[in-house]
This record gives structure tokens, C-alpha cells and sequence, in this order.
């Protein structure tokens, strides 16, 4: 017998052709699917008080109080810790304000034999700067296992063997938690560590030049250091346990228990900002001590991923890019909401909350965005209540969307979202490395001469005022004239004679960016014309280094930027890494040409200024001055400037220092940013500001209102469900045609099988 033909409409035994399936289930679930809640979140989440917000790209590098200076990272660091001073929430211009500190400490002075000063002594005199600072007692630390202790009054966990760390990952995987008070020890404690070579400390270089005996305290831990892991290899994740208790520090004592006295080496009057940073938050010893123990970094627990701290908040969970929780530290004090405010703030609601304890939100929960456009998506649905809590350019987005169009602006403003805009401190700048032989510094003083043309050509070609005025107007500002953005002391932003003269001249009165035609003589004369190497004739290519992976929003930019270098004959190639690899390529001096952007961390000068001082280069100090430039002369007129008080001494002082990095051209400026937050309509005290980092303690939320509006912003489409029993007449049609089909062709089988033996008999 021969084998039966296989029918045309599939197989004939089964009731239905598997083929079918995928479709008739795909069918069903879009017809249901389309008529559920699209939320992203679990149940019950629009009600909880919980805050939702997202971050981009990467998780956070390190949130260890002393090694984070990246803005990815305030989110976390300044809701876990609380440095001795913060900034008022509502006032402009920035006012300080106690916060583990009980008052603002006013410093004495004291000559070279330790006898007072007035205050107004002259900088010249001043050996000593004493800081004598109240914390304020009762003060508790979150939740730690660090803490924990036994019946007999012994750590639980400090003296872990290898293996005993078993499946935990995490310090809430430990089954007793504790905590102390916090005391003067934990700040001195803290201040040490920025000379300790276990931890990257961006700001050592700057605190060593002031704290006395900071220097040499670094001195002391590298070579203590050196013994403790002689014999380990250099990649061994488990070291001993550097308990800096061990060494004094001459400029931080603590003569009570609540007293924190500071040293400092002659007059720093920028001092008590510093202290408002997180670079001064407490860090229990207990904490070091924990994380140093066998298994710990491997199993990626330390401070850098896991903050101890005493502020409002305390980690929970990280789940690494892709979801981080805070919540409230159960043993933080609370504090009141601000009664007082600036012109405008009562009328904005600012002030309703006056006296209130906070915070008022009970969890904030982050996750990952890595595209801008479901990330922008998901704040006009509602689901995010501000779109990343720390960047301030998010409003500024949402107003430029408004100016495109007039259905979207009718839609942003029937959905009351809320874009308060300002004028705040901060600068993003294209910078050059200082280290490299084409766009740096130069080797020889013709090579310097050559290599200064060809960045003040760049810097001219760049049109700030068409890309970052008119272009991306997502991203708007002003063009920048050097480092220091309008609202600080000593910037001349905004003025004719405040120009840069490097790069535009006055016209009419006016200033005007110079012509291309100049920025090619400049080039030429630094031995590339139109964009060719003089000697060898192959064309000048530069590098670069760019911080994202690209998307399709910015490559446009990017593609912007490979135009103006165009102008010139340039070639401009992109290397584009995530932040994270930048940071390290950053860290090594391996980029060219890279952008990167500044939030003020204090309301003075200083704290732009210094990210040109050369002691403060990344390479080689770990510091913020990301050129790596280096002028003898701007050095020493920085030192001059940090002792001065703010008047026309030091104005002067800020001139001259200008005028120097605007001929060298380190930086093609780049361009000032506006700053614009964006809230939903159920999220009050909203204020948008780059130096107050510890705001969502100040937010409060409308959970009711939350919960209407996402009903009603994301109604569940029903009518799929209307054609639910057509798709399912539809698919019992086709399945009773397969029916008939299958038994029509097996009956002509059997026939055909009955002839065969009807012609043998």
C-alpha cells in the first residue's frame, strides 16, 4: 500500500492545524490585552506614597560619600547622608543652613603663634582658620548590620571568616540590624578618608591644601597601607581592614563628644560650603569595617553600593540599570517643612506646608530609562511623577515641546504639568585634554603656540549661539565667555565688556561671534590649512570622546558638532562609550575632545574656577579639573583668589585669572543652561535649584489625585472585547471548513483504497 497524500489544508487527523495555533493565540490575547491597564506598576501603586521617578543609562558608579561627584549620583547620596550644613529649599540667592550641625560655625583666626586675629584680619596674617561646630545630639544612624550587636555587647558582624558570608548579597540579608548616635568622631572619621588610597577622592587634592595635616595623614595611609597588603596581589578584591582610627589628623578633633573642631592652614572663607556637601557627610568606622571583611567586595557589597547614612532615606533595593528603592530610614528625626520663602513662593502653594515634619514621601523608587522617548512617554502618561529627580533641563524639554505645538501645549496644560523655570549656576563646555599632543599643551613653546591656534579656531567655529540658541532649544542657553555663569561673584556674563575676545568681538555695540574666515587664518597659522597637515598634507582628524551611546536623538547633535568642526576642514570622529567607561577613560587621560558639564556645588566662584587649578587635574589627583590644563600663573592667582573676600580686590584678581584660560582655551566655553523642572500636577513643593540635592524630602504627593489621573489619562480601550466573539465565530467558521475539508478527503481516500481491491478479485 502506498503512502497517503498529504492534504492541501494540512494535517487530517487533530482537530486543528498546528500552523493555526500562534495565530488564534495572538488573536486572543491582543483582543484582551487591548482592554487592560497599560501600567507599568503593580497594583495599588498609584495610591502608595511612594514618589516614581526614572534614571538613564547606567546605575549610579559609586555612592561612597567621599568618591561620588557625579550628578547621577546626588539622587541616592544626598537623601542617605546629611552633611553638617544643607541650603535653605526656597531662598535665592542660596542661604546655608545647619543640618547635622546645631548652627553655622563663623571660623576664628589665629596668627602663625596661635594668637587670635580679629575677624577682618588681613589674609596675610592668618596662619590658622578655626571651625568649632555643634552636632546636634539624638542623632541616629539608618539601619545597618555594621551596628549590630550581641547579648555580650560584641559586634555581630565584624569578624566574618572567608565563606561565612554565605548566599547574602546584601546588608538587609542579615538577620540583626542596629544603629548609634552619631558623634564629632564620624566626621573626623569621614575627613580621613579623602587621604585614604582605598578610596578615589576627587576632592583630596583640594581638602590637603587646607585641612592641616591632610597631606600628611596620605602620606602615612599609603605606606600602612603598603603593609597591610604585602604579600596580596594587586587585583585581590579582600584586603585588611584600614581602621584609620589608628592615625590622628592634627586639623579635625573632636574635645566633646557633640564638638567638631577644624583646622585649617591660613584663611579659606569657601570652607563652610564644603561642608554642605556630601564630601563632609559622617561615616561610621563600623561601616569600613564591615565592608572590609572576606567576601564583601566580591559579593558587591561596600559603601559604594550600599550608602550608611543618616539622612531621611536608606537604600533598600539596587537592582544594578535597572531599578534602585529608597525608603525611610525609620530612625531619621524628621524635620519641618520651611516657613519662609522668596516673592512668588506662597502664590506657587510653596509655603503651605510651613512647620510640617518631613519627609513627607515614604518611598522613592527608580528605574531605568535607556531611551528618551518611552522615558518622556511615560511622565505624559503619568507614570513617572518628575522625570529624573536631579536633572534640571527636563522642563526645558517639555516648554520647547509647548512652542512646537499648539495641540501639544493645550494637552500639557489641560494635564496641569508643572514646568517652574530658572536661571541657575552651571556650565556645559566642550573641553580639550591638555595631556594630548595635537590639542593639548604642547611639548615645545612653538608646539604649545601651534597647538593654542588650532583650540582658539575650534572655539570660534563652534556656534554655541546657533546650536544651543536656536537649534536645540530642548537643551537651551546662553553662550558662555569663560567658566563663570551670571549670578556668582566675579562673573561678567551678560555684558559687553565681559565678552570673550578670543572668540567674538564688538560690533555696533553688540557682540558677535568672529567669522569662519578668521578661525581658518588661525588655523592655518597652527600649521593645518583647511584642515590639512602642512607638512604631510593628510588631513587634521580629531577624536571625540563622547559620554553616551548614541540614540537617535543625539545624533543629531552629535551630528551637529561633526558639522562645525566641518567649517574648518576638520575631520571629527566619534568615540562614543557609556558614562561609566567614560568616567575611567576620563580618569586616565586617554580622551581628546569631550564635553561634560558643571553644577555648582556652592554659590562662589571658587567652585568653578578650580576645575581649571592644575593640582586639581584628574589624572594623576582624581580631582574635577578634566582638562588636566595647567598654567603657573593661573595657579598662583587662584591661590590668591580663594583668601580673598568678595570685593575689587578679588574682582580684579578674577579678571586676570579669565583672560588667562580665555587665551589659552582649555575649553570652547560651551554654553550656560537654563534649568526647568517638571512635575505632575500631584506633586507639590516643586522648586527647581542645582545646589539644594536632598529635595525629595520636601516633596509631597496627592496620591488621590494620582490615582484619578491615571484612570483617566490611560483609559482601558473595552471595545477589542466587542470582537472578541466575531474573532471567535471567525475561528469556529474555519475550523468547521477544516472539518468538512478532512472528511470529504477522507472519504476520497477510502474510495480509492476500495478500487484497488475490487479489480483483484
Amino acid at each position: 500500500m502506498g503512502a497517503r497524500a498529504p492534504s492541501p489544508l494540512g494535517p487530517i487527523a487533530g482537530p486543528l492545524p498546528r500552523r493555526w495555533l500562534p495565530a488564534a493565540l495572538v488573536i486572543v490575547l491582543a483582543l484582551l490585552l487591548a482592554a487592560c491597564d497599560n501600567s507599568p506598576y503593580p497594583a495599588g501603586t498609584a495610591r502608595s506614597n511612594t514618589l516614581l521617578n526614572a534614571f538613564q543609562e547606567r546605575s549610579p558608579r559609586s555612592l561612597d560619600p567621599t568618591a561620588s561627584y557625579n550628578n547621577n549620583e546626588t539622587p541616592y547620596t544626598y537623601q542617605v547622608y546629611e552633611p553638617l550644613y544643607g541650603y535653605h529649599y526656597l531662598k535665592r540667592p542660596y542661604a546655608l543652613v545647619p543640618k547635622a550641625a546645631e548652627a553655622i560655625a563663623e571660623p576664628r583666626y589665629l596668627d602663625a603663634q596661635r594668637r587670635p586675629l580679629p575677624p577682618d584680619a588681613d589674609p596675610g596674617q592668618i596662619a590658622y582658620s578655626v571651625y568649632d561646630i555643634r552636632i546636634r545630639p539624638g542623632i541616629l544612624f539608618a539601619p545597618h548590620p555594621a551596628f549590630a550587636r550581641d547579648e555580650q555587647g560584641r559586634h555581630r558582624y565584624h569578624a566574618l571568616k572567608a565563606g561565612e558570608l554565605g548566599e547574602r548579597r546584601t546588608p538587609l540579608d542579615f538577620e540583626h540590624q542596629g544603629t548609634r548616635e552619631l558623634t564629632a568622631e564620624d566626621f573626623i572619621y569621614a575627613l580621613k578618608r579623602h587621604a585614604s588610597p582605598r578610596v578615589e577622592a576627587p576632592v583630596f587634592g583640594v581638602f590637603a591644601e587646607h585641612v592641616l595635616g591632610l597631606k600628611a595623614l596620605g602620606d602615612t595611609l599609603r605606606t600602612e597601607d603598603a603593609k597591610l597588603r604585602q604579600g596580596l596581589p594587586a587585583s585581590a578584591l579582600d584586603k585588611p581592614f584600614l581602621d584609620l582610627r589608628r592615625w590622628p589628623l592634627e586639623g579635625a578633633q573632636a574635645p566633646e563628644k557633640h564638638l567638631l573642631r577644624i583646622t585649617l592652614k591660613g584663611k579659606y572663607p569657601q570652607w563652610k560650603y564644603w561642608l554642605a556637601m556630601t564630601f563632609m557627610a559622617p561615616v561610621p568606622w563600623e561601616a569600613d569595617a564591615f565592608y572590609a571583611q572576606p567576601g564583601m567586595a566580591g559579593a558587591g557589597m561596600s559603601l559604594a553600593a550600599w550608602p550608611v547614612g543618616t539622612g531621611p532615606y536608606m537604600l533598600t533595593e539596587r537592582i544594578t540599570d535597572r531599578r534602585h528603592v529608597l525608603e525611610r530610614n525609620p530612625n531619621f528625626r524628621g524635620e519641618p517643612y520651611p516657613c519662609e520663602g522668596m516673592p512668588g513662593d506662597k502664590e506657587a502653594g510653596l509655603l503651605d506646608d510651613c512647620g510640617k515634619t518631613m519627609p513627607f514621601i515614604d518611598r522613592i523608587v527608580s528605574t531605568n530609562e535607556r531611551e528618551k522617548l518611552p522615558h518622556k512617554a511615560k511622565f505624559i502618561q503619568g507614570y513617572l511623577d518628575v522625570p529624573e529627580i536631579e536633572r534640571p533641563e527636563w522642563g526645558i524639554e517639555f516648554l520647547s515641546d509647548m512652542q512646537d505645538s499648539a495641540a501639544t501645549r493645550r494637552l500639557y496644560e489641560e494635564r496641569g504639568f508643572q514646568f517652574p523655570k530658572t536661571v541657575d549656576i552651571s556650565i556645559a563646555y566642550l573641553g580639550f585634554n591638555w595631556l594630548d599632543p595635537v590639542v593639548g599643551r604642547g611639548d615645545t613653546p612653538q608646539q604649545q603656540a601651534r597647538n593654542r591656534r588650532l583650540r582658539q579656531a575650534i572655539s570660534i567655529a563652534i556656534d554655541y549661539e546657533e546650536g544651543y540658541g536656536r537649534i536645540f532649544i530642548n537643551k537651551a542657553g546662553e553662550a558662555a565667555h569663560g567658566p563663570l555663569p551670571a549670578g556668582l561673584f566675579g562673573s561678567r556674563h551678560g555684558t559687553v565688556e565681559g565678552h570673550n575676545p578670543v572668540t567674538h568681538r564688538v560690533v555696533g555695540g553688540k557682540v558677535v561671534r568672529r567669522s569662519i574666515a578668521e578661525a581658518r587664518r588661525l588655523l592655518a597659522e597652527a600649521g593645518y590649512p583647511d584642515g590639512r597637515d602642512a607638512k604631510s598634507g593628510r588631513p587634521l582628524v580629531l577624536y571625540y570622546d563622547f559620554q553616551r551611546v548614541p540614540t537617535p536623538e543625539i545624533r543629531a547633535e552629535l551630528d551637529w558638532l561633526t558639522r562645525q568642526f566641518g567649517k574648518l576642514g576638520i575631520q571629527l570622529e566619534i568615540r562614543a562609550t557609556d558614562y561609566n567607561q567614560f568616567q575611567e577613560k576620563m580618569r586616565h587621560g586617554r580622551a581628546q575632545i569631550f564635553s561634560w558639564g558643571w553644577l555648582a556645588d556652592y554659590p562662589d566662584p571658587e567652585n568653578f574656577l578650580f576645575l581649571l587649578y592644575g593640582p586639581n587635574a584628574k589624572v594623576g589627583h582624581d580631582g574635577e579639573n578634566s582638562s588636566n590644563y595647567r598654567n603657573p600663573e593661573y595657579d598662583r592667582l587662584y591661590k590668591q583668589m580663594q583668601s580673598l573676600d568678595d570685593g575689587p580686590r578679588r574682582q580684579a584678581v578674577i579678571d586676570e585669572m579669565v583672560d588667562i584660560v580665555r587665551q589659552d582655551a582649555p575649553w570652547a566655553w560651551g554654553y550656560f543652561p537654563y534649568a526647568a523642572s517638571a512635575f505632575q500636577p500631584w506633586v507639590h513643593n516643586g522648586k527647581p535649584s542645582l545646589l539644594v540635592r536632598d529635595m525629595a524630602k520636601y516633596y509631597r504627593l496627592d496620591t488621590e489625585l494620582r490615582a484619578q489621573r491615571w484612570a483617566e489619562w490611560n483609559r482601558p480601550q473595552w471595545w477589542p472585547l466587542l470582537l472578541l466573539p466575531v474573532a471567535l465565530l471567525a475561528l469556529l467558521w474555519r475550523l468547521r471548513a477544516h472539518w468538512r475539508a478532512r472528511e470529504a478527503a477522507a472519504g476520497r481516500s477510502e474510495a480509492g483504497a476500495k478500487r484497488p481491491g475490487e479489480a483483484a478479485a
